[in-house]
Parts: C-alpha cells; sequence; structure tokens
C-alpha cells in the first residue's frame, strides 16, 4: 500500500474541512439557510477550492463520503476472503461501517436528521442511493458470473444497502443487522431469532 503523499494529504484534509463545515453551518442554521460563500469562509478557502473539491454543489458536500462508500462496497464483493459468501463479505463490511458512525461520531443524528427534514438532500441520497445499487450490483453479476440485468444480484444490492435503514432506532441495531443478513445470506427459515 503506497502512503499518501503530501498534496494528497492536503487536498483530503481541505475536503474534509468544507465537509465538516458545511454540515456545521446546515445543522445550526438549516440547509437552504446557508451559502457556499460562508461554507468556503468557514473552511478558510475560496468558493472555487469548493467546488474544485464538490463540483456537484451543496448536496454533495454532506455526502462527502460518496464515492469512498460505492468503492468499499464493490471492494466487499471483489475481494472478499475465499470462501466468503457475497452477503457475509457486505454484512461485515456495513456493519463495520454502522458501528463507526453510529457509535463513533456524535453529529451522527444530526446528519440523519438534517437529511431526513431536507428535501433537496432526501433527492441527493435516493440518487446516490441508486448509483450505489447499480455499482454493487454489478460487482455481484460479475462476481457470479451472470448477466449485468441479473434481477437476483439487482435484489441482493438493494436489500443489503437497505439493511442498515431498516435497522435504524432498534434497540440494538448491530443484532438487527445481523438478523437481516442472516436473511440474505440463508433465506427466510421462519425460525425465531433467539
Amino acid at each position: 500500500m503506497t502512503e499518501m503523499g503530501r498534496r494528497e494529504r492536503k487536498k483530503a484534509a481541505t475536503r474534509q474541512a468544507l465537509a465538516d463545515a458545511a454540515l456545521r453551518l446546515f445543522t445550526e442554521r438549516g440547509y437552504d439557510e446557508v451559502g457556499v460563500r460562508e461554507i468556503a469562509d468557514a473552511a478558510d478557502v475560496s468558493v472555487t477550492t469548493l467546488f474544485k473539491h464538490f463540483p456537484d454543489g451543496k448536496e454533495a458536500l454532506v455526502f462527502d463520503q460518496d464515492v469512498d462508500r460505492e468503492a468499499a462496497l464493490v471492494a466487499a464483493v471483489r475481494e472478499r476472503r475465499t470462501g466468503q459468501s457475497v452477503p457475509q463479505a457486505l454484512h461485515r463490511m456495513l456493519l463495520g461501517e454502522h458501528s463507526r458512525r453510529v457509535h463513533a461520531d456524535p453529529r451522527f443524528d444530526d446528519f440523519l436528521r438534517l437529511i431526513d427534514t431536507t428535501p433537496a438532500l432526501r433527492e441527493y441520497a435516493r440518487r446516490m442511493w441508486l448509483r450505489h445499487e447499480y455499482a454493487l450490483a454489478a460487482a455481484i453479476a460479475d462476481d457470479a458470473g451472470l448477466p449485468a440485468d441479473d434481477p437476483g444480484c439487482r435484489a441482493l444490492a438493494h436489500f443489503a444497502l437497505e439493511a442498515p435503514v431498516l435497522v435504524r432506532g432498534s434497540r440494538d441495531p448491530d443484532t438487527a443487522l445481523d438478523r437481516v443478513f442472516d436473511l440474505l445470506g440463508n433465506g427466510w427459515t421462519g425460525a425465531r431469532a433467539d
């Protein structure tokens, strides 16, 4: 693995500063009340620099991990251990991601509330989710040697991506996620979870 160079680290730090400033300002005052100039000022960069890092505009600032997340989903399928099923690999990846977000970032609830209450962000999240679903379904189909439009691959991608949303608000989200992926990996048995 190559070490990130100084220039890449600086770009990553600027990108993170912009995303952090945007989330802070959006949660304090509301998405529609904050302009890109304010975000750039809060991150101590120019508006031009903001758009170099986030060419898709204001919505993209909230979803700064979009590209990394899609790459991680595809990598979970393509780089899984020998003998590990696709549902097992996705479960492991999403469980780790879910645990980090929910348990490690105190802003996660604010992030979810912001998306839930902002139509532009809900729409952006929906489009992003569909891109992830198509990319993941294509990786699953490729791995299995099936046609790219195979409905089973699309269903597995769809439900794997939906799983973290389904368990939100559960008393024990990690156990609930385990249950969802047990179903995805083994099918419905009708047995009660103990």
